[in-house]
């Protein structure tokens, strides 16, 4: 089923995570550059972080006291989960059981087997769709294409500043001085399962790349903490019957969050445009 509407008629959105991804895809909901979308409603764990956006926003959304309360809304028809993986394991089945239709930024989440296959049976048991943008990589389109058939490997690196990973799981387990980092240094290397739990706000990439192609297991990522570098580098490279694909990106990260390429914003607001649209480029 997914969402139906005539073209006179907006998509209410609900906003799980009011954050530096938030901010962008509400901004752009606002000023029309999503499609025919509505902002209803935002949810922030910190209230403060809702009641900032909303000031900036021109058509002010209600700030729901809850999160239950946002879900629970009849005009909001898609819920974007813009904050946490904690998040979409919490709110993920609820929002599909509530009747809406659901976009997933903290993709890592879903590399939970469990979690993963609940999110899928309820989506098809109540006819809901779950949209998961492409974020801060490219070449998906391919990937999912090339998965028809049989694919021999896929390899992830990604290579970021060393301040980007601070706070990840695994830098506070090791007791890793980020700030005495003088030269690329590999913090991980092997499936992308692990990797999302060990850096959740860094490689949601890593989460994507596995949905499209061959799963957590078999795809492996090498993580770079790299002092020489600005931006957040993302390279693929993927063997197959189809033959060979190799991708590149340099992303610029947030201001204000550096675990974060801006790009991932960018491509949510893409994914909603998508959504809302009536005609629709790319695989």
């Amino acid at each position: 089923m997914g969402l139906s509407w005539d073209c006179d008629t907006k998509i209410g959105v609900g906003l799980i995570g009011c954050g530096s991804i938030g901010t962008v895809i509400a901004k752009a909901i606002d000023d029309g550059r999503a499609g025919g979308l509505k902002l209803v409603a935002v949810y922030d764990i910190v209230r403060e972080h809702a009641e900032r956006l909303v000031k900036v926003l021109s058509k002010s959304p209600v700030i729901a006291e809850t999160s239950d309360l946002l879900i629970r809304r009849r005009d909001i028809n898609l819920v974007v989960e813009a904050a946490s993986q904690d998040a979409v394991r919490e709110y993920a089945v609820k929002v599909l059981e509530e009747g809406k239709d659901l976009m997933v930024m903290s993709t890592g989440a879903l590399l939970d087997e469990d979690l993963y296959q609940e999110v899928l049976n309820t989506a098809r048991r109540l006819g809901r769709k779950v949209y998961i943008p492409s974020g801060a990589i490219v070449g998906l389109d391919n990937i999912k294409s090339a998965a028809l058939e049989e694919i021999e490997s896929v390899i992830l690196t990604t290579r970021k500043p060393p301040v980007s990973f601070e706070g990840a799981p695994l830098i506070r387990k090791r007791g890793i001085d980020l700030t005495s980092i003088r030269e690329p240094k590999v913090l991980y290397e092997g499936p992308a399962r692990e990797a999302v739990k060990l850096f959740p706000r860094n490689v949601n990439v890593a989460a994507s790349l596995s949905l499209a192609g061959v799963g957590a297991d078999r795809t492996r990522v090498k993580i770079i903490a790299d002092p020489d570098v600005k931006g957040i580098t993302h390279e693929i490279r993927v063997k197959g019957v189809f033959g060979e694909l190799v991708t590149r990106t340099v992303n610029r990260p947030f201001p204000d969050n550096p675990k974060t390429s801006y790009i991932a914003a960018l491509s949510a607001i893409a994914t909603l445009k998508r959504v809302s649209g009536n005609i629709n480029v790319g695989t």
